[in-house]
């Protein structure tokens, strides 16, 4: 039997809300990926549209929690990277793959810091170019199209988008440094939602659509990355990862949506992590 693969997957974790860690730890695992965790902070829910969560930063912690993982001789297949709370966060993850990154890890950011337009409560614009730093440093990067507008520096711009306007983003992402960029939240019409996919030296880009349904679904963008990782990590390739990454995440919405629970408090993923065991060939 191979030897099973490891990743480091470095999000705040919520007790409520099914995002950052609560996604990756079991999305991966399925994917049967071990899945080492260092958490940036603890909150009792997330964020999003919730009042009087509580919050523990864990940024004081995070340079001893790697340094002792260092002393174990502990490797990398993967470094995945979502919502960090902080410059100084960031500054932090970088050092971090400085120190783990391999010939062979790949790395992995979520540059999570906006959405619908705007950037986060808590970040600014010295946020966005703190996390261009780290976006250069990854293989990987999955951004919305707001993170993407901050990324680049360029105002947003509301859907419907054009396929030109989509091929003209995906460049410019490619050039901050990374080898491949999966864009999320890319939609032609107002029906359907998806991804684009493009990797470096590959003129074309490749899209894939499912159902929009209405409503705001917290975590979906976690869910979607996690779900992303842990097939590329498990050998399929960025296009067919995105592509199962993509039918995860709308299966989870719609069986929220058809139930009309709370969405604040996360999507039903749970029941279909047997189908994504099966889009992944089994374990």
């Amino acid at each position: 039997m191979a030897e099973q693969k490891r990743i480091a997957a470095i999000h705040d974790i919520s007790g409520i809300g099914k995002c950052s860690l609560t996604a990756a730890i079991p999305v991966i695992s399925a994917a049967g990926i071990e899945t080492a965790v260092m958490p940036t902070a603890v909150l009792s829910t997330h964020t999003g549209d919730i009042s009087g969560f509580t919050y523990r930063d864990l940024t004081s912690d995070l340079v001893e929690f790697y340094t002792h993982w260092k002393t174990l001789g502990v490797e990398f297949d993967g470094i995945y990277s979502g919502f960090l709370g902080s410059t100084e966060q960031v500054d932090i993850v970088c050092s971090f793959i400085d120190e783990f990154k391999k010939d062979d890890t790949v790395v992995i950011v979520d540059p999570a810091m906006a959405d619908g337009g705007r950037m986060y409560t808590t970040f600014d614009d010295e946020f966005a170019k703190e996390m261009l730093l780290l976006c250069q440093k990854a293989d990987i990067i999955v951004p919305n199209l707001t993170e993407a507008a901050f990324l680049l520096g360029e105002s947003y711009r509301e859907p419907p988008y054009s396929e030109e306007y989509i091929n003209e983003i995906m460049k410019k992402l490619l050039e901050i440094g990374p080898s491949m960029v999966v864009l999320t939240g890319v939609s032609f019409n107002e029906n359907e939602i998806g991804c684009a996919v493009c990797c470096r030296n590959d003129d074309e880009v490749f899209y894939r659509f499912s159902e929009k349904f209405s409503g705001t679904y917290y975590g979906t963008g976690d869910l979607f990355a996690s779900a992303l990782t842990g097939a590329y990590l498990k050998g399929k390739s960025i296009y067919e990862s995105a592509e199962i990454a993509l039918q995860f995440t709308c299966n989870s919405i719609k069986r929220t949506f058809e139930a009309k629970t709370d969405t604040r408090l996360g999507v039903n993923f749970e029941q279909g992590i047997a189908d994504y065991i099966k889009s992944l060939g089994g374990n």
